[in-house]
């Protein structure tokens, strides 16, 4: 398998987790969908990487979680990281 395959599906999964990320916020707008059995899902798969960022950065003016935001920065960071480890291996 080629760099650039590797890099594809690389790529491919963690837009699939930031589209995840971007799905449960747009949940969190709407509390009854954050019950319903396809929230509870996005929870279970979201909230482990979000949880260590929302002890980090309090909420602003006690209501805006700006923590996604930064773990979706985060995420893309570690993606590019992940890229150019594996460009220099390969």
């Amino acid at each position: 398998m080629d760099f650039d395959a590797i890099k594809q599906i690389i790529q491919f999964l963690f837009q699939i987790y930031m589209y995840l990320i971007f799905a449960y916020i747009l949940m969190s707008w709407v509390p009854q969908m954050q019950g319903s059995p396809l929230g509870q899902m996005l929870g279970r798969l979201v909230e482990p990487y979000l949880r260590p960022f929302r002890s980090l950065v309090p909420p602003i003016g006690g209501m805006i979680d700006i923590s996604p935001i930064i773990a979706l920065m985060t995420l893309y960071f570690a993606e590019q990281g992940l890229l150019a480890i594996l460009a220099y291996l390969l």
